[in-house]
Parts: structure tokens; C-alpha cells; sequence
């Protein structure tokens, strides 16, 4: 009985830092995803308020000034 309760808390435990890591990169994929479309944002899209999809929706319609990086952000960020 207590190796099954030691394998079951070490399952939870597992799980724990897996997602504990996955966030731990989305975090940083999101760093980066700002930091390649930060000067885009403040050039063509400043006014925009945040959420909604707003930002991403603005940057779409200025699509083609973009730089390449924040290109491939809102390609990455677009449903569709």
C-alpha cells in the first residue's frame, strides 16, 4: 500500500514541474514574441489598448511595414 501511495505522489509530483516548465517557456516564448514587435507596436499600433486581440489585429492591418520578426509573431499569433 505504500508503494503505491509513493508512486502516485511521485506522479503528482512529475506533473508538477512538467507544467511548472511548460509555463516557464510559454513565459519566455512571450518575452520574446514582445520584445520583436515592440517597436513595431509603439510605431504603427501605440493607441491600442490591450486584449481582445486588439494588438494583433493592428499589427495585421500593417502587416507588410513590419519587420520580419514581428512578422512571424502575428503569423504565429493569427487564428486561422
Amino acid at each position: 500500500m505504500l508503494a503505491i501511495l509513493e508512486g502516485f505522489v511521485m506522479r503528482i509530483a512529475l506533473s508538477v514541474v512538467f507544467l511548472a516548465v511548460q509555463m516557464l517557456a510559454a513565459q519566455a516564448q512571450t518575452a520574446a514574441e514582445r520584445e520583436a514587435c515592440q517597436a513595431n507596436f509603439e510605431k504603427f499600433c501605440k493607441g491600442v489598448e490591450p486584449g481582445g486581440g486588439r494588438v494583433i489585429q493592428c499589427l495585421t492591418e500593417h502587416f507588410s511595414e513590419l519587420t520580419p520578426e514581428c512578422q512571424k509573431v502575428v503569423k504565429a499569433n493569427t487564428p486561422g
